[in-house]
């Protein structure tokens, strides 16, 4: 999204990706590499050994095959960068973001998309004496001393800048954004898809979205185990993931607890205006206390819901919009309190909160705003450390 507003403001673009990714359907082609434009942004697909799982040791020797077949790659056709952005998961291709600066005399940006090695120690289960996990620490430091600047969806990502390499390198926050479609009206729900699945006449809090070991929905459900005596307060999941038919199996016999299917993605916002208050957790974790930008997050505001998390983090966009509050992650007994609270506000105040985050994110998420900050960081012309 990104790149295709950086096009529509009159810049060239170039990705160059890894044909092998979990969460994409790339094309399928024969060769070393495929190019491709999509929607004014130039592709080129490096053909990379295939993995069958996104934790698994073929990921990481995938990362490593990316790095040497691009290193492989011929680059005269290439148009001489102003900018070079090496963007995370894989740390390692900083090591060919530092030949791209030298060959081309450019910038150099370190994008930060998830926080490693600290991920995985903090959320993996990875000891931080881990082998793999010291020599990431010492390629994320690299990244972090020689970058031109470092971008990060997270809004105190320049703390833990600051704590791993002692760096005073300018930090900035380019969040996720707002897919223009989601402004269109949403596409309403099938009226037995309502009639099966959304309650009539009780104050529904709502999950949409997946439901896996990262969601950390425990909280949720031991809150609506202990709120059985609230019948006018209904606790609605919807999504498909890992976990669904484990919840299911020990809470789906709550009544005042209901799972229903996956919607299409223009479909969310017909379910999120339909309940009374948007639900997200996360599980305790230093990760967190950098910032988040979460998707969910963004559907939510737009949706114009006032919003409750479980969260022990740095706080970002709800409060600062003034559309929900934070309870402390795993706390369920905060939990249920703020949904009674929220429960007993009238009306007209919580539908006031829900329109000053919708507000607020349409304001502050356009994509063609952060394309524009984010060439001002890329050219060299951005001052204000935000993040």
């Amino acid at each position: 999204m990104l790149l295709r507003e950086m096009v529509r403001q009159g810049h060239e673009c170039l990705a160059i990706t890894s044909d092998s990714n979990h969460l994409i359907e790339p094309p399928v082609f024969s060769g070393d590499t495929l190019d491709e434009t999509m929607e004014g942004v130039n592709i080129r697909w490096i053909k990379t050994r295939d993995y069958l799982g996104a934790k698994s040791l073929g990921r990481i020797l995938s990362w490593f095959d990316f790095e040497w077949r691009f290193w492989r790659m011929r680059k005269e056709s290439l148009a001489t960068p102003d900018a070079v952005i090496v963007s995370s998961l894989s740390l390692l291709t900083i090591f060919n973001g530092l030949l791209l600066r030298r060959r081309y005399k450019c910038r150099l940006i370190f994008e930060v998309r998830d926080i490693w090695p600290l991920t995985i120690v903090a959320e993996g289960g990875f000891s931080p004496f881990n082998p793999f996990v010291i020599a990431l620490g010492m390629v994320e430091k690299l990244a972090y001393r020689t970058s031109d600047a470092i971008v990060g969806t997270m809004p105190n990502l320049s703390q833990h800048v600051e704590e791993v390499s002692g760096s005073r390198k300018p930090v900035f926050c380019i969040p996720m954004g707002i897919d223009p479609a989601a402004l269109a009206e949403p596409r309403p729900l099938p009226d037995d898809y309502v009639a099966e699945n959304i309650p009539q006449g009780k104050f529904t809090v709502c999950h949409a979205g997946t439901i896996g070991i990262t969601n950390a929905l425990d909280t949720l459900f031991e809150c609506a185990a202990a709120m059985q005596d609230r019948p006018d307060i209904h606790f609605l999941v919807v999504g498909d993931g890992d976990l669904k038919e484990h919840f299911r199996a020990r809470y789906g016999h709550l009544p005042n607890v209901g799972f229903a299917p996956a919607v299409p993605k223009d479909m969310v916002q017909s379910v999120l205006q339909r309940c009374d208050l948007a639900y997200f957790s996360t599980h305790p974790s230093a990760v967190w206390k950098f910032g988040q930008s979460l998707n969910k997050v963004v559907d939510y505001m737009l949706a114009g819901k006032p919003v409750v998390a479980s969260y022990s983090g740095y706080p970002s966009m709800i409060d600062e919009a003034g559309s929900g509050v934070f309870v402390p992650a795993g706390d369920v007994a905060a939990l249920r309190a703020e949904i009674e609270r929220m429960a007993a506000l009238p009306h007209e105040q919580r539908t006031a909160m829900g329109e000053a985050g919708r507000r607020w994110i349409v304001e502050n998420r356009s994509y063609a705003t952060l394309a524009a900050d984010y060439l001002a960081i890329a050219m060299g012309h951005a001052r204000r450390r935000n993040a």
